[in-house]
């Protein structure tokens, strides 16, 4: 297994080892399918929208062999719409009509992690234009979502939501990031103005970082943005405040240093999240990149990686690289690094 999820590998051996796990680089017949390809953003910075070819290449090699009665359920993160166009390009690769078939749209809600426990625990929302296929795939889902509640609602609901969920959260970060850096130009400590908010009863601030990674948070309010635009404002500013981040937070590691291009920069944390060795859309490794860029060399510890380098970082462990840093920034609250917080403390790592 190249993921690191708990639970996942005696899963994975055991499906193996059953031999109920079939493997093919073809799409064979069968009863049910399953899409979950990637859908990325492509664009530049301040204009992006959904890649959906994978979508599209998946339902029409599923339209190849596809028969009457089998249901399809789309897992992909989508524009709204999608799900339409997703059958109508089955339906036209193969000889079905759209009725002939069923297509469901039922969005993953799974925290990197944390992913068979969640699975298994979350209520998941099923949609479709038709009841009786998202009836159908619920079936389907109550062997998977155990614990969770199964929400039936139309497509194009179940859509909105997943992108609704990502879009909440990025809004939510950024409101957080933006306290900081209005907190940074009067001299208070961010953590503290706002673990002091926080303790008012309807105040939830989260923490400010130094952005937003992985594969869901920063790309799924672009389709909204795209969809809507200046419907959705609120979202474009949100994305563009999590986006410029990374290079904040570099100028303050380059002010702390006085510019000087000879200094060391430790960064602790390279994974896009606390305790996962996830680097997608890592901002620590962009922040690594902006410093490297201007110069400056960048070693950094990442204990939940095994490598002695990752895209031209030095790895080192915590206490060499905060012997070896003339700055040095807590990027990524890992446990490991939250368990001994009294020594990065000490050593006057920067804490957002």
């Amino acid at each position: 297994m190249h993921l690191r999820e708990d639970g996942l590998e005696s899963i994975f051996s055991e499906a193996i080892s059953s031999g109920m796990l079939c493997v093919s680089d073809e799409v064979e017949p069968a009863d049910a399918f399953i899409i979950c390809v990637p859908t990325p953003a492509k664009g530049s910075f301040s204009e992006k929208s959904a890649d959906l070819s994978c979508v599209f290449a998946a339902a029409e090699m599923v339209g190849k062999v596809i028969k009457e009665g089998d249901l399809v359920v789309l897992e992909s993160t989508v524009p709204p719409g999608t799900s339409r166009k997703a059958a109508q390009a089955i339906s036209d690769a193969s000889s079905l009509s759209l009725g002939a078939f069923h297509f469901a749209y039922c969005p993953e809600r799974v925290m990197p992690g944390r992913t068979v426990y969640e699975m298994a625990c979350n209520d998941r929302v099923i949609g479709s234009a038709r009841k009786e296929s998202a009836l159908l795939a619920k079936e389907l889902y109550k062997s998977i979502a155990k614990e969770g509640e199964i929400i039936i609602t139309d497509d194009l609901s179940a859509e909105m939501c997943k992108l609704v969920e990502n879009a909440y959260r990025d809004v939510n970060i950024a409101f957080a990031n933006e306290v900081a850096k209005c907190c940074d130009k009067l001299g208070i400590n961010p953590g503290w103005l706002i673990s002091l908010a926080n303790r008012h009863p309807r105040v939830d601030i989260l923490e400010p970082g130094v952005g937003v990674g992985g594969h869901c948070i920063p790309v799924d309010p672009w389709f909204l943005i795209d969809a809507f635009g200046s419907d959705a404002a609120l979202m474009r500013q949100a994305r563009h405040i999590n986006d410029s981040k990374p290079a904040y937070t570099a100028q303050k590691l380059i002010d702390a240093v006085n510019g000087n291009k000879s200094s060391v920069i430790g960064l602790l944390g390279l994974s896009y999240k606390a305790n996962t060795d996830d680097l997608r859309a890592s901002p620590s490794l962009e922040l690594a990149k902006i410093l490297m860029l201007e110069g400056f060399t960048v070693i950094a510890c990442e204990p939940n990686c095994s490598q002695s380098e990752i895209h031209g970082v030095k790895l080192f462990s915590l206490s060499e690289t905060l012997s070896k840093s003339d700055a040095c920034l807590l990027a990524v609250k890992h446990d490991a690094f939250m368990n001994k917080i009294n020594e990065i403390s000490k050593a006057g790592a920067l804490v957002l």
